[in-house]
């Protein structure tokens, strides 16, 4: 009998996969290299039109965000106008201790952070569910009559509101006479200072979801359409397509408009709650937030520097609770984190 030879097999013990055995060579390479000084004038000059219309965007932060810090100092002096911020006497904590020493101010801040909360968890909700409405409209003209009507209110200044709202639930406002018709008893609106947050909260859905939803509805358009089309294969339903896909894709978005909003929590909505309230000091107990306060100090005390320690306080906060959310968020949704 013959004796079967093995198969030949090539010899590649000598044989190195592509790039292996050359420094550097499985290390990716930087998209860019280190341009220098340069090659950075080269590429500034390359794309100077889109530098150039950054300058007015830089100038305007520069200025009115930049420089204005320049007042902080004010926070810790006995500011004079005669004698400017540099001549004015240091006082150390002196305006923290008055601010925090003013009796009602813990009734101010829980009613700025009370308010701000229910107004960033209601236009968060109602934005998302507006613009879940705008998408699901397919017919363009009445779509785009719809966006306009919820977007309107937006800019309508806030002191027309005002002007409207006494007629509607003043003294002898148009719901007043109604309630007065129907129950005999009238209400009184603008004294009742139980109303006001419901009201406030009504008036800030009515002014900002519509204007909200633009982010939401930019959003949703970007999302990738083959899911959609796969998901419509599969059987799924409209109402199934919007709570397994849109929803929690558009999660990310709502998330980061979330820890912007927290930012601001502190601030209380001046324009909004100074043109509604006025100086109607019965509605203070749920409307006083910290601007109103920092406004009504100012004009009767004429103490601009416990002025300038509250809006730090406010600031110092906001940036707080910014990082603080931010580093929790990345914790848990690391995409939805903002930095």
């Amino acid at each position: 009998m013959k004796q079967q030879k093995a198969p030949l097999r090539a010899d590649r013990s000598n044989v190195k996969p592509p790039g292996k055995g050359r420094p550097g060579a499985n290390k990716a390479k930087p998209y860019k290299e280190h341009l220098g000084f340069r090659g950075g004038l080269s590429e500034l000059w390359k794309n100077r039109l889109l530098y150039l219309m950054t300058v007015p965007s830089i100038i305007w932060v520069l200025v009115f965000c930049y420089y204005p810090m320049y007042g902080v100092l004010i926070a810790f002096k006995r500011f004079s106008y005669k004698d400017g911020i540099w001549g004015s006497p240091w006082v150390g904590m002196e305006n923290f201790q008055f601010l925090f020493n003013y009796n009602g101010i813990g009734r101010v801040f829980f009613n700025t952070v009370f308010l701000n909360i229910l107004f960033l968890a209601s236009s968060t909700l109602l934005s998302i569910l507006l613009a879940l409405v705008f998408v699901e409209i397919k017919h363009k003209v009445y779509n785009k009559v719809v966006q306009t009507i919820a977007i309107f209110p937006h800019f309508v200044s806030w002191t027309v509101v005002a002007m409207f709202l006494s007629g509607i639930i003043g003294s002898s406002g148009m719901v007043t006479r109604w309630i007065t018709d129907a129950t005999g008893t009238s209400p009184e609106f603008y004294t009742n200072a139980a109303w006001w947050p419901l009201i406030l909260v009504l008036l800030r859905i009515w002014q900002g979801a519509g204007y909200g939803t633009i982010v939401y509805v930019a959003a949703i358009t970007g999302f990738d359409q083959e899911m959609y089309e796969a998901a419509k294969v599969d059987g799924a339903t409209r109402l199934q397509q919007i709570t397994k896909i849109t929803l929690p894709l558009l999660k990310v978005t709502a998330i980061m408009l979330t820890i912007m909003g927290i930012g601001k929590i502190f601030a209380g909505d001046f324009g909004m709650i100074y043109a509604l309230v006025g100086d109607n000091a019965q509605l203070y107990p749920t409307t006083d937030v910290i601007d109103t306060f920092v406004y009504r100090a100012l004009r009767q005390l004429n103490n601009l520097g416990m002025s300038t320690a509250t809006s730090l306080f406010q600031s110092v906060v906001g940036l707080i609770l910014v990082f603080t959310t931010n580093q929790i968020t990345k914790r848990i949704e690391p995409d939805a984190a903002i930095f």
